[in-house]
């Protein structure tokens, strides 16, 4: 980032090259299910629930594999079985009610002369004595089953009477949404299980699904898919979700779906930018009303109003620890990131360290970087090496050194349960991150932006930014800065948002 009291003139280098989860559906009531017919029924045993016990990640992403890897994970055994063919959504539909108002699981079957598909296995383990068919396709299907007796949905009066698994279990089936996990979720809601929808497969992904998992608090959860990952990276998000932590803009991810709007600058300073102008409460008013300039332009974006606060600045003198860097204390800042946690707006603390190192600075922020509305900003402009001075030389930092930063910051998001934090690298001249391309940008608990932050005409702006794309790693989001004194002319909102990649953070200075 570029104080306003060391700006330099900006020169082109190029020489160093929430689908929102449907509604909660009822759990399944753990009761005897009443069954009409003409002629008492023997009882058949009570379906058995497995004891579901920490975090669990079933395989599979077809309708017939998900039902399957749900049926075993949730039943250690089952009298009956409910089966439907694949292809025909209103037999999924009706097998799906079927299921949990019997209490037994359903799976999904293959056409007659396709492979089983694990189905015929599931039957076998389940101990299953009765297969009730939902459609001609699982009826033909069924014939395969030796021992089983095969009794169609349509004719109740043959259904068996079944207990469906006894007490309410704290626990949670997390599934994505549509019709592949339809059968899936009846099973959960057969086994008294309550089912959540998360699209994308991370149960952070919306406030919606935040707010669930806090109430629910469950012992357990099983992610039915293969999207939900590895089963320890689930557990990691489940407990950050659990907390009931939202980000501004809503969720536990800082992207996708959100673009900030940042004011920068330093409490009680205008020189170093427009944050400085007013007091915390009015910059809190000006952040909102800029993003609400976005907003309007880009409504099928989440805008966030931001505070990208200076919390060290580059100094020309040593200072009293030597490192041409004057810290803010925390209760100078402690303010305007109050102000912001009231009203919902991000706040990224920028560290421009002099001849400090980032790591050393940032920890002592550690206080505020614990909030989970705060993130994190570093600034190579202003990172000397030994001998270099501000202003005589332009700074630059390793990827090794960014790399600590982000262990360091995923590590306290990871011991506090705290939701994904934004790391912000700011840059424009291809040296000022050095071996950019080994900066591991892929991290669960962070989201890493660079932001372009040189100053000047369009042209020149434009033209860094197309330099700057090139190699850079997998999974980087992209940043602007717009300058209201340097920029000849200032892009406006509009004019900001043709710039392509679309930036994901736009501050003003």
């Amino acid at each position: 980032m570029r104080s306003a009291l060391l700006i330099l003139p900006v020169v082109l280098l190029t020489a160093c090259s929430a689908t929102a989860p449907a509604a909660p559906v009822a759990r399944a009531t753990p009761t005897a299910v009443p069954v009409v017919s003409s002629e008492p029924v023997p009882a058949a045993p009570d379906a058995v629930r497995a004891e579901l016990v920490g975090t669990q990640v079933v395989d599979g992403a077809a309708a017939g594999e998900l039902s399957v890897a749900a049926s075993a994970a949730l039943f250690v055994s089952a009298p009956v079985v409910v089966l439907v063919g694949e292809g025909d959504p209103a037999e999924l539909a009706k097998a799906a009610e079927l299921g949990p108002r019997l209490g037994v699981p359903v799976l999904v079957v293959p056409a007659p002369g396709a492979p089983a598909g694990g189905a015929d296995v599931e039957v076998a383990r389940l101990g299953a004595a009765t297969a009730v068919v939902v459609g001609a396709s699982a009826a033909g299907w069924a014939t395969r089953l030796d021992d089983v007796e095969v009794v169609p949905a349509a004719d109740k009066a043959d259904l068996p009477t079944t207990t469906a698994p006894a007490g309410a279990v704290r626990a949670a089936v997390l599934v994505m949404p549509g019709e592949a996990s339809l059968a899936a979720a009846a099973n959960a809601h057969a086994a008294g299980v309550e089912v959540v929808e998360v699209a994308g497969g991370d149960p952070r992904v919306s406030t919606d699904v935040v707010t669930r998992l806090a109430r629910l608090t469950p012992d357990a959860v099983v992610g039915v898919g293969t999207a939900f990952g590895a089963a320890d990276r689930l557990a990691e998000r489940v407990q950050a979700a659990v907390t009931g932590a939202r980000l501004p803009g809503g969720g536990q991810l800082v992207l996708p779906g959100k673009r900030y709007v940042a004011l920068y600058g330093h409490p009680g300073s205008s020189r170093l930018g427009v944050l400085g102008e007013q007091d915390a409460e009015a910059s809190v008013g000006r952040a909102v009303e800029l993003a609400t300039q976005y907003a309007r332009l880009d409504p099928g974006v989440q805008t966030v109003p931001t505070f990208e606060i200076i919390a060290t600045v580059a100094s020309s003198s040593p200072g009293e620890d030597g490192d041409y860097s004057s810290e803010a204390p925390i209760d100078q800042l402690r303010p305007y990131v109050d102000a912001a946690a009231r009203v919902g707006v991000y706040v990224l603390l920028d560290l421009q360290p002099g001849s400090a190192d980032f790591l050393s600075q940032a920890r002592r922020y550690e206080e505020l970087l614990r909030q989970p509305h705060v993130g994190l900003a570093l600034d190579p402009e202003w990172r000397l090496a030994p001998g270099e001075r501000h202003l005589r030389q332009i700074g630059r930092v390793g990827a090794d050194e960014v790399n600590a930063v982000g262990d360091w910051l995923a590590t306290l998001v990871q011991d506090n349960d705290l939701p994904q934090k934004m790391l912000l690298l700011h840059q424009f001249r291809l040296d000022m991150l050095e071996e950019r391309e080994r900066i591991i940008s892929d991290r669960d608990e962070l989201a890493v932006v660079t932001q372009m932050d040189g100053n000047g005409p369009p042209s020149t702006k434009l033209a860094t930014w197309d330099t700057l794309l090139p190699g850079a790693p997998a999974g980087m989001s992209w940043g602007w800065k717009n300058f209201y004194d340097e920029d000849q002319p200032m892009l406006t909102p509009a004019q900001t948002l043709t710039v392509q990649p679309a930036p994901v953070f736009i501050s003003y200075q």
